[in-house]
């Protein structure tokens, strides 16, 4: 590993669970990747994420375009796409399946467990979230936001959380087998193996995109989150639509992609050996939310902490994920200042987006 020590401003970061173990990765191997400018981590709730372009096919069989999507949801058991002219296409979620992408089906967590704060609509009523805090800075930024009524909270009710770990402990039961399936036929799923970090530096010595593309590209595990096009010191990882692809020859002795990738092997300092013992993963406190100001897909939580954070100055920017304009629904990741940005791009999008790449402007501006 080489080192790489740059400075950069606060940034605060909204996405999936394997988004924030790549964030977190980050975080462990700054003294090698350079310091990471995420300072505030929103998890998601995900069961899953999908192919924009068989999603796109999906609607087509059912005569809908995504042109005409004005909002779409995952819940009891169904894809719903809601559409203009008061129309709706109700797909039951064990056909939209053949859309998911293969990553997912190895995923071990439902709730953002690595996050400073995780959101979800699972165990609350309707037009309210269910928000997990799990560290001190995750909890001083709800306290925060709710007194001064960016937010509104109330406990969250036992039978609520009850779904939320019955769904969780689906999730990683039937993703398990999966990876027992796929270790029987020679396809191994690194990030679950317990490893040292003196394990995880000595074992990622010698592994380059090359590597990558291997142990975790061409084996179906990559998230497309975009880490290894941030990480590439050469601007030679790029990601084109399906996959990272290299551009150019790796240097010697070079393997930050592999060591952010947040598939390859994540060593226990990480993720503990009990992690999957737990449904939710470790957590200060769980309450129902709602963000009285924004009208959300689930309460707009969200949001409204993206938009206390910058508001509050928290953090300089925050990366947000909008819908892309030339193609409808097929999102996009953005890093911006402004707090009518993270407004219009509001509301959950069921695809894969390289959150991590719009790091890339901030990193190289401060190379220059």
């Amino acid at each position: 590993m080489e080192q790489n020590n740059q400075e950069k401003g606060k940034v605060a970061v909204i996405g999936t669970p394997c988004h924030m173990i790549a964030a977190a990765k980050m975080d462990t191997f700054s003294d090698y990747l350079g310091k990471s400018p995420l300072d505030i981590k929103i998890g998601l709730f995900c069961m899953e994420n999908f192919s924009y372009s068989y999603m796109k096919q999906l609607l087509e069989k059912y005569d809908a375009d995504m042109k005409d999507v004005i909002e779409c949801r995952v819940e009891k058991n169904y894809f719903w796409f809601y559409l203009t002219e008061d129309r709706l296409v109700k797909i039951p979620l064990k056909e939209a399946k053949s859309c998911m992408r293969k990553n997912c089906q190895v995923c071990m967590d439902l709730t953002s467990e690595l996050s400073d704060i995780s959101v979800g609509s699972v165990g609350s009523p309707k037009q309210w979230s269910t928000v997990i805090i799990r560290t001190e800075k995750g909890l001083e930024l709800l306290k925060n936001a709710e007194n001064d009524n960016y937010l509104k909270t109330k406990p969250l009710t036992e039978s609520g959380l009850k779904i939320i770990e019955k769904l969780a402990t689906k999730k990683k039961k039937e993703n398990k087998e999966e990876i027992k399936k796929r270790e029987k036929v020679g396809r191994p799923v690194l990030y679950t193996r317990q490893i040292s970090k003196d394990e995880f530096q000595e074992e990622v010595q010698g592994c380059q995109f090359i590597d990558l593309k291997s142990d975790v590209i061409d084996v179906g595990t990559c998230v497309l989150c975009g880490a290894c096009v941030l990480a590439c010191p050469e601007n030679i990882v790029s990601i084109e639509d399906r996959k990272p692809q290299l551009k150019g020859k790796c240097p010697e002795d070079c393997n930050l992609c592999y060591v952010t990738c947040p598939r390859t092997y994540i060593p226990e300092e990480i993720l503990s050996a009990d992690s999957s013992k737990k449904p939710l993963g470790d957590y200060l406190k769980i309450v129902s939310a709602q963000a009285p100001m924004i009208k959300g897909q689930d309460g707009g939580v969200a949001t409204a902490l993206l938009n206390y954070a910058l508001t509050q100055k928290m953090v300089e920017e925050v990366i947000i994920v909008d819908k892309n304009k030339a193609h409808p629904w097929k999102p996009e990741a953005k890093l911006t200042n402004n707090v009518a940005d993270v407004l219009s791009a509001s509301g959950t999008k069921y695809a894969a987006c390289p959150v991590f790449e719009p790091l890339k402007s901030l990193k190289d501006s401060k190379e220059e």
